[in-house]
């Protein structure tokens, strides 16, 4: 379980996290890059997918969470629902591909607190809930008194991902950045397996976009996703972060 060659950083951290992610719906937006360019983590640029540039909102099971190999009871299975963009840098001539989360949410308010006082990651805690067939997904979170939801179907055979594609260029960003409260910035490593995916049908997106992440978002949000698919997920590696200069 390794990221692709160009992704490989010099030296790696020690593992952070274990766990599994599976059964990701993933939905793109284009945004405009003058709402995304405030959001760039230091020594960061946005990284675009053929001239636009994207968020996406993604909701998935994490299952089997350890954490420095440990398993804190009633915190290792829940949902999580994010809302990221993707960034990148140069180091030492090769290029390094990552994201940048705008908000996550997750159920447990243990995992939001330290996530947010700790490393400074934009987690809050809301009511989840999910529904996991063999042919759709279904997830949905609670805001101000409000049931958010996202779900699709899987249509046909799932399909390793291909270079070139704009699945690859979601799903294959293996480095994670934050802002820190002091202005720095700190990247971890990602890893996991090429996924097989799955392009979504009979897709629901019933999400008030604007109270969650703004009102700017919202407009972006209030369109069509430009595409929706639903990932098979894998085990997954977290390594622990650093300051990058």
């Amino acid at each position: 379980m390794s990221p692709t060659p160009t992704q490989t950083p010099t030296q790696q951290q020690p593992v952070f996290l274990r766990a599994r992610w599976c059964d990701l719906l993933l939905a793109q937006y284009a945004v405009d890059e003058r709402v995304l360019a405030p959001l760039v983590p230091r020594g960061l640029e946005l990284d675009p997918w053929h001239g636009k540039h994207v968020v996406s909102l993604v909701a998935f099971r994490f299952l089997r969470t350890r954490l420095k190999g440990i398993a804190i009871p009633f915190h290792t299975d829940f949902d999580e629902i994010n809302l990221r963009f993707y960034v990148r840098r140069v180091v030492d001539g090769v290029e390094r591909r990552g994201v940048v989360f705008i908000k996550e949410i997750v159920p447990r308010l243990a995992i939001a607190t330290v996530a947010r006082l700790v490393y400074d990651e934009p987690y809050v805690a809301l009511p989840t809930r999910h529904r996991v067939e063999p042919d759709r997904v279904d997830y949905a979170w609670k805001h101000r008194g409000r049931w958010d939801r996202v779900a699709g179907s899987r249509a046909g055979e799932p399909t390793l991902v291909v270079d070139g594609t704009e699945a690859a260029f979601i799903t294959e960003h293996y480095f994670g950045s934050t802002r820190r409260r002091d202005g720095s910035t700190h990247e971890y490593q990602v890893e996991h397996p090429r996924w097989r995916t799955w392009n979504a049908s009979d897709v629901t997106i019933d999400v008030d976009a604007s109270a969650l992440y703004g009102a700017e978002f919202g407009v972006a949000l209030a369109a069509a996703p430009q595409s929706v698919f639903i990932a098979e997920g894998s085990d997954v590696v977290v390594r622990g972060g650093v300051r990058i200069a």
